[in-house]
């Protein structure tokens, strides 16, 4: 089992993408509070959820986190990471934007240490050298307590690492990179042999292919006029259709959701620390949780891997 600050991390880690979103307060509560009845332990929120929703600026998701951890009382059962680069008014990763940026998130958050901070989206526009510096700043002061980086090339991950290196400034412990039974190119490679080399805990983002590897969008009809049309709708192809009848069958033979079987297989992964996934609702929170129970065979694994290895082939 992989650990953060040396403690164990549960098998799934809870997204927190959809709170103050498609996730009313009221129900955002029910999924934190069943999560961690349940032994869950790492939530994933970012400064910028959910500024892209009308009438919304960002913030919405760690406000909703930090209501609930100030009630629940909960702060130290959980460890929570967030994000910096992408909120409208902290955009970049400048060493004055990251330090505002992390500034507001621990006051939206109400926390005095953010546990997992990530550098979002590469800033290219700024030497990394500043980036690095500025989270080892943040590190130092007490305000973070570790380093991830999400959406980085594996060049510019090393260019990270050796920079740190040479300025003994704090390396980063954790990736976040998109993957998943329909999105394999971008992981698989160079960047899954970084994190390999530099002993990164990998946390998969987008892990159910925002809601196609549930099977509950079958046909484009299924999914005509949904918040997620845009984003599910590239998957579309007699390849993806194809992995999501196999997921479908490898359920069925478990007798456990469709979206067990897709976390079961990324968790499964050689060097998976937990793959995140979020319930809009609690009662999708179940068959998230199952998979941290759910050992695939081999002989699963071998056709999953068989039928999503076509897919952008």
């Amino acid at each position: 089992m992989a650990t953060l600050h040396n403690t164990p991390i549960f098998p799934l880690v809870l997204g927190g993408n959809t709170f103050g979103w498609t996730s009313s307060e009221a129900d955002s509560r029910q999924v934190l509070d069943a999560y961690v009845q349940a032994g869950g332990n790492l939530i994933d929120t970012a400064d910028v959820y959910s500024a892209w929703a009308p009438g919304h600026s960002g913030g919405e998701s760690e406000i909703v986190l930090g209501r609930w951890l100030a009630i629940s009382g909960k702060r130290d059962q959980v460890m929570v990471a967030t994000k910096v680069s992408q909120h409208p008014q902290y955009s970049g990763l400048s060493a004055a934007n990251v330090e505002a940026a992390a500034n507001e998130s621990l006051l939206r958050l109400g926390i005095d240490t953010i546990d997992l901070y990530y550098a979002h989206f590469d800033d290219e526009s700024t030497p990394l050298e500043e980036t690095a510096a500025a989270f080892d700043k943040l590190v130092k002061e007490g305000k973070v307590r570790a380093i991830g980086l999400s959406n980085y090339s594996p060049e510019r991950i090393r260019e990270w690492f050796n920079i740190a290196r040479e300025n003994g400034l704090t390396l980063p412990v954790a990736l976040e990179p998109q993957y998943n039974l329909v999105h394999r190119k971008d992981y698989e490679g160079a960047l899954m042999q970084l994190a390999q080399d530099e002993h990164l805990a990998v946390f998969p983002y987008f892990s159910l292919a925002s809601g196609f590897l549930t099977g509950k969008y079958r046909t484009m009809d299924d999914l005509k006029g949904k918040q997620r049309e845009g984003m599910v709708k590239d998957y579309f192809t007699p390849a993806g259709l194809e992995v999501v009848a196999e997921v479908d069958r490898v359920a069925q033979e478990h007798q456990v959701a469709m979206a067990t079987v897709a976390l079961a297989w990324l968790k499964a992964k050689p060097g998976i620390a937990a793959p995140i996934a979020s319930a809009r609702i609690p009662s999708q929170l179940p068959d998230l949780l199952a998979a941290a129970q759910l050992d695939l065979t081999p002989e699963d694994m071998r056709a999953l891997d068989q039928v999503s290895a076509k897919v952008g082939a």
